[in-house]
């Protein structure tokens, strides 16, 4: 990928923007991908408004102008000329390098692709007031792929790709139904907008920091170099202060049924959609975690391909500094063309990919034709309890942890933060077990897998939140707590949530423990009652799955899983008695 500062460059290279009739290529200005030809465009939004979309295009510099070509379109906030998410040095204008990965990787250029990366309104090049993918953005996605669709050099066949928030454009352009595009490849998405700054009506620690980055984001100055218009439109924001009001309001609503969060629940949206979906998403993700994964997938009809496992906030191709992929598995851009191939081409595969490559908790890859596959399903009834919900210890100091702004971020910079605030939340671990209780299951005679998205459903009596956790226990008593979630307790006495998607295998003699309490997390900001909360009844809802009839795959334990069991794992001392039993009941 070019990392090459205008700071380094020759004076012939500093070249002016790119006009819709000229074009500049890797020659003229190095931050043009070798073989594409780079021009700007203008497009209206699909809304009626006045938004104006801005447009960074990239053709194959060896076919003819007219050359007919399938398009692969990039929607979001990331591809300013001066930076992705703060001024990068650049001294001359260019195109966005945040995918130069894919470009150069899967040689589009030379595989007769077209890229077309579209700034959403409010963002880069673009007017307009940032709305959090709501009916504003939306709206950007649909102009975007109509438009791509029909310009003189397009086949009419579109396909998306993204990572984080513009991988989050792909799902959201999925459930708009829309007839050119025909294929979304979406690593590490939120599944429902609400989940990013809110659990089941707590708030999450970035709640406030999120919206203040993506308003620095929309007010990133624009490049000396950059045309006239370009740079009128991004100054939008900082001339139109209802941008801002209306960002750092309206995301503070604490109600998933509310309109603007029904408008960004693409989960239960994708009801009924069709288009072609290849995604990715990490189970033990520390930043867009699988919340609602499941509900996406069961909604979507048309055909579904993913990659799901042991990983943080990271791109299929994504290596460590040893050289190690970070998801585990080899070929992503191999599999990514031929999906791309057979959607936007019709060139049937020479390959068969398995549908889902999923990594387990234990580092093994498998195949799978979809994702959950359950051996069995039934709900566990738990003892009930008492916690008070007074935080904790340690509540005073999680509450003064705030975020870094990077923490907020759908993006790569974030995973770092994310990391040290599960090294937190797990060391605060032994000391909220005084203001919880616990269940134990009997240790399991067979490996069993708990699969899919377990759900709590909690009778209680006083107000206030609960955080439920999930553990697996060794004989020893070494616990690693893999799974939770957290909600404000219903003034109805029932209160139900889906804690997140898992693929977590326990060992022969190992026992699942269910920890339910007060929260003490850096991860929550939610304001403690200071009530003794009674649970007179609780039930959790699981999908187990039998390892001894897994199909393996290619694939190497994930560089993560080790830095994420490390963090998470203490020793417990008062493992009681086993309640209820873990495994697959059903026969034959």
């Amino acid at each position: 990928m070019t990392s090459l500062t205008a700071g380094a460059l020759p004076a012939a290279a500093q070249a002016a923007p790119a006009s819709a009739t000229a074009g500049v290529t890797h020659e003229d200005n190095p931050r043009v991908p070798a073989g594409a030809l780079w021009t700007e465009e203008y497009f209206p939004s699909s809304d009626g408004s006045d938004v104006e979309l801005h447009a960074d295009v990239l053709r194959p510099a060896h076919l003819p102008a007219d050359a007919k070509t399938p398009v692969i379109l990039s929607v979001g906030p990331y591809f300013s000329h001066a930076g992705q998410t703060a001024p990068e040095g650049w001294k001359q204008t260019g195109p966005s390098s945040r995918f130069e990965d894919l470009i150069e990787g899967a040689r589009l250029m030379e595989r007769g692709y077209t890229v077309v990366m579209v700034d959403l309104r409010g963002f880069g090049g673009s007017t307009g007031c940032l709305d959090f993918i709501g009916p504003g953005e939306q709206a950007d996605i649909k102009a975007a792929v109509e438009w791509s669709a029909s310009q003189p050099w397009s086949t009419g066949k579109v396909g998306m790709y993204g990572k984080s928030y513009d991988a989050n454009t792909g799902l959201a352009a999925n459930t708009l139904k829309l007839k050119p595009l025909k294929a979304i490849v979406s690593q590490e998405p939120t599944w429902n907008r609400y989940n990013y700054l809110w659990s089941n009506g707590v708030p999450r620690s970035n709640l406030t920091s999120t919206p203040r980055s993506y308003y620095s984001i929309a007010t990133m100055a624009p490049l000396a170099g950059d045309s006239d218009r370009y740079k009128a439109n991004a100054a939008y924001e900082k001339t139109h202060p209802e941008c801002e009001a209306y960002n750092s309001t309206n995301t503070q609503n604490p109600d998933p049924k509310s309109d603007f969060w029904r408008d960004r629940d693409f989960a239960s949206r994708a009801a009924g959609s069709q288009t072609p979906l290849f995604v990715t998403s990490g189970f033990i993700e520390d930043n867009t975690k699988p919340e609602q994964l499941q509900k996406y997938l069961a909604n979507h009809q048309g055909p579904q391909r993913g990659w799901i496992g042991q990983w943080e906030h990271v791109r299929g191709n994504e290596t460590t500094t040893k050289g190690q992929l970070k998801m585990g598995r080899a070929g992503w851009f191999d599999e990514v063309m031929r999906f791309y191939d057979e959607y936007l081409q019709d060139i049937k595969p020479s390959v068969i990919d398995p549908a889902f490559a999923l990594e387990d908790s234990l580092g093994n890859w498998r195949a799978q034709p979809t994702w959950p596959m359950t051996s069995d399903a039934y709900k566990v009834k738990l003892a009930p309890g008492q916690y008070v919900d007074n935080g904790g210890k340690a509540q005073a100091a999680a509450l003064s942890l705030t975020a870094p702004e990077s923490q907020g971020l759908d993006i790569e910079y974030a995973t770092e933060a994310g990391s040290l605030a599960t090294e937190q939340t797990s060391a605060l671990a032994a000391e909220a077990i005084a203001n919880s209780y616990w269940n134990w299951s009997t240790p399991v005679s067979q490996q069993v897998r708990i699969t899919g998205s377990p759900q709590i459903q909690l009778k209680t009596r006083g107000l206030g939140n609960a955080w439920v956790r999930m553990w697996d226990v060794a004989p020893d008593g070494k616990a690693t707590m893999f799974n939770e979630n957290v909600g404000a307790l219903d003034h109805s006495g029932v209160t139900s949530f889906e804690l997140k998607a898992t693929d977590w295998t326990f060992q022969p003699g190992h026992r699942l423990g269910v920890q339910i309490g007060t929260i003490t997390s850096n991860g929550w900001r939610g304001v403690p009652s200071g009530e003794t909360i009674t649970v007179t009844d609780a039930r959790l809802a699981l999908e187990v799955q039998d390892p001894q009839f897994d199909a393996p795959t290619q694939g190497d334990r994930s560089p993560y899983l080790d830095t994420y069991l490390k963090a998470n794992t203490t020793t417990l001392t008062n493992v009681g008695t086993g309640t209820f039993t873990l495994g697959v009941t059903k026969k034959g």
